[in-house]
């Protein structure tokens, strides 16, 4: 279970596990009254730990009635986060995108029946049906029939967005083609690449000229040396030892459209303003209400809210469902290696809200939105929320890496000894990963992948031509097989790596370049 692996479970986890949501209907007074009971909540998850730092923004019939930031850009730094601290979304940046390919749509430059085909004619799936008739509306409704980690290992490794979206074509399908929901990021990322090619920009030009700026949205961007550049940015923290740890950063501009997007609490207040007028902002018609509602329209069943129960659907970048409150629009987005975020929406209410936090994992951002609309609803929090998405979230990995632990944590009583490491040594490879290096340094094997080779893992012998590897640097005790078979000359001919074996795709055989 690598990286990609873990991102790809957090979001099809996420992705089906919507905000709660008795049909009241909500007024000034119970907003105002909630409001202060927000503040109260997050400074409380800030005071006991439960993140270093969180940023609120909530509309309410197009104004922004709160706005404020908690806690700290970085544990153990002083400096603290307010509501123009910048965040990176991860997930958060589909319903964002989906907003930038309604733009398109709204000036007639694609429909969402686009075919990419047509668009964007280098993209193939790997069968031809599909290929010639996928559309826009099927990768941002994933429906494709893309796996849902399809694409993510190779970011992982290294390779920039083209290559991984040409690499695509070497995936089985997980489903056939538009009959079943199956999350990817970068299926809905084609859809937005060749939506832009259609208008001849680059997608982050398209949507900092769409959006951003047309919603004076300043420090919201869709590159990630944007967000490098803003000296008010957050950094990611993970668990190390029980504290909260700012170890490792994030590059996901290969899947900009699903999950690269930066911005704060006081520019994502604004795109808020955008959903809840259907199109219009400031009095205008920033983009046709027809196109943008199209992706609030329930398209793909999800099955059952695991936390609520819930039937829950997915749309255009965005989880629609039917819950205690009415109808819900949401999209929450996590960073293994140190984010999470969540946007949810009560259209017929006029009300949403945004929080975002650096800390993974955590169910606070659902905790607080929850129990906010519990406050404004109902006049009171019906549940221990926060609790309850914890404990979702803490339940992601548990097993895996328990059951990962429990196969190769600890050697056999009498394992086989290796053979000679110049046996196993040698250059690997297929067309999806590309190039495998596993070298002997003094005396272990180390194992190279990715475009230059710089993705290294050092190797542990487990049983014979069985070695272990720890893929994950967030979650170190996860452990996966890389095991080799030996051709007649005793020397191995052939190496699977098994956490990038999900489809089939991770058996290489010796190179002879």
């Amino acid at each position: 279970m690598r990286l990609s692996r873990l991102s790809a479970a957090i979001a099809i986890a996420l992705s089906l596990m919507p905000a709660t949501a008795a049909l009241a209907a909500v007024t000034e007074d119970a907003v105002q009254a909630a409001l202060p009971k927000l503040e109260q909540m997050a400074q409380a998850a800030v005071d006991h730990g439960d993140v270093p730092g969180l940023s609120i923004a909530v509309v309410y019939r197009d104004r922004v009635v709160f706005l404020k930031g908690f806690g700290l850009r970085e544990e153990g730094k002083p400096d603290t986060v307010d509501a123009d601290t910048v965040f990176q979304l991860a997930s958060c940046s589909k319903p964002v995108s989906a907003t930038v390919v309604a733009a398109l749509v709204g000036r007639g430059v694609v429909t969402w029946d686009s075919r990419i085909a047509e668009i964007d004619p280098g993209f193939a799936l790997a069968d031809a049906y599909p290929t010639q008739q996928l559309t826009i509306r099927d990768l941002f409704a994933h429906r494709s029939g893309l796996p849902g980690a399809a694409g993510n290992e190779l970011e992982a490794l290294g390779y920039d967005r083209g290559e991984i979206l040409h690499r695509l074509r070497q995936v089985a399908p997980a489903t056939s083609f538009r009959s079943a929901y199956s999350y990817s990021n970068f299926g809905l990322t084609e859809g937005a690449v060749a939506a832009a090619k259609a208008a001849g920009m680059s997608w982050e030009d398209a949507a900092q000229q769409l959006l951003y700026g047309p919603l004076g949205m300043t420090m919201t961007s869709s590159r990630h040396a944007d967000f490098l550049t803003r000296a008010n940015r957050s950094a990611l923290h993970i668990r190390v030892g029980g504290d909260w740890t700012a170890k490792l950063t994030r590059d996901p501009d290969p899947q900009a459209p699903a999950g690269g997007v930066s911005s704060t609490a006081r520019d994502m207040a604004q795109w808020l303003r955008l959903q809840l007028g259907r199109g219009r902002y400031a009095g205008e018609v920033l983009i046709k209400p027809e196109a943008l509602a199209e992706t609030h329209q329930p398209l793909m069943a999800r099955g059952a809210n695991p936390v609520t129960g819930a039937a829950a659907f997915y749309g255009l970048g965005w989880n629609v469902q039917y819950g205690r409150h009415g109808l819900q629009w949401d999209h929450a987005g996590a960073f293994s290696v140190g984010a999470r975020t969540l946007v949810s929406l009560f259209p017929d209410d006029d009300i949403g809200i945004v929080v975002l936090t650096n800390a993974f994992p955590t169910g606070l951002p659902e905790g607080i939105a929850d129990s906010f609309f519990d406050q404004v609803f109902d006049g009171r929090v019906t549940e221990d929320w926060t609790a309850k998405w914890n404990k979702a979230f803490d339940g992601l990995f548990g097993p895996a890496v328990a059951a990962a632990q429990a196969r190769y944590g600890t050697p056999p009583a009498s394992p086989t000894p290796a053979l000679p490491l110049s046996a196993y040594a040698g250059r690997y490879a297929n067309a999806y990963l590309g190039t495998a290096t596993v070298t002997d340094r003094q005396g272990t094997l180390w194992l190279a992948l990715g475009p230059k080779q710089q993705t290294e893992f050092p190797l542990r012998h487990l049983d014979r031509d069985l070695f272990v590897y720890s893929p994950s640097a967030e979650i170190p005790d996860a452990l996966a097989a890389v095991t080799f078979r030996l051709g007649p000359d005793q020397t191995a001919d052939q190496v699977t790596i098994e956490d990038l074996d999900d489809f089939g795709l991770g058996v290489l055989a010796r190179s002879l370049q």
